[in-house]
């Protein structure tokens, strides 16, 4: 297999501020299902972050070799107020991802409709987002990251405000569109109990990479999730 990326010796430090990362490697394969674990403020938004793009290390180096990339930011579900359907939403993803400037072409048109299908939002593709149930809108918001047909998809706090039969099916779903698609996918959570069963590695990240691994070989005491808020 190929990667889809690699960190090198990475640190990161906000200026003036403490290091939030020490010395991290780490690689991965494209179309792994990747979980990245750990502590509020152990650093794993950063390292998604910089993986991303948005973040420069402080030393050591990024790669990635994915083209195209999308992204579900941490709670994104806050936008949910604005007047936008389910389809303008996705559509919106797929405009940011050509830049387009006249009118959406036959092929965006489609890519819009796939992406919603693939979610299981058809039936509710005109709805306000305001409407539907917090699984649902977190549905919508994987829609439009996928209408940008990304070859990395990374996804950060994805089941934050949703019950605990939402996170399941939210997890199941990506898993499927992970092997559907050939996607890698980089989940990012305090909380992986809904993603155990579905990843092949978990990362736990504590300012640096503690265990990087399959989930059956976890420390005992972080099968139990609230551990990670420690």
């Amino acid at each position: 297999m190929s990667l889809a990326l690699r960190l090198e010796h990475v640190s990161f430090a906000y200026v003036h501020g403490a290091l939030v990362l020490r010395d991290v490697d780490l690689t991965v394969e494209r179309g792994e299902f990747v979980a990245i674990a750990g502590p509020n403020g152990g650093g794993k938004t950063t390292l998604l972050r910089l993986i991303l793009g948005l973040e420069q290390p402080t030393s050591g180096q990024v790669h990635v070799f994915a083209k195209r990339r999308g992204y579900l930011a941490q709670r994104a579900q806050a936008a949910t107020d604005a007047p936008l359907t389910v389809r303008e939403l996705v559509t919106a993803g797929r405009v940011a991802r050509s830049r387009l400037i006249g009118p959406l072409t036959r092929r965006d048109r489609e890519a819009v409709r796939e992406a919603v299908e693939r979610v299981g939002l058809t039936a509710r593709a005109d709805r306000r987002l305001s409407t539907l149930s917090g699984g649902q809108q977190q549905r919508a918001f994987i829609a439009k990251a996928l209408a940008g047909e990304p070859d990395l998809l990374a996804l950060d706090e994805p089941t934050t405000g949703v019950d605990v039969e939402a996170q399941e099916a939210i997890a199941v779903l990506l898993h499927q569109l992970g092997a559907e698609l050939g996607m890698t996918i980089l989940y990012v959570s305090h909380e992986f109990g809904a993603v155990e069963h579905l990843v092949e590695r978990i990362v736990l990240v504590r300012e640096r990479i503690v265990y990087d691994g399959p989930p059956s070989g976890l420390p005992g005491v972080w099968h139990d999730p609230s551990h990670v808020h420690a």
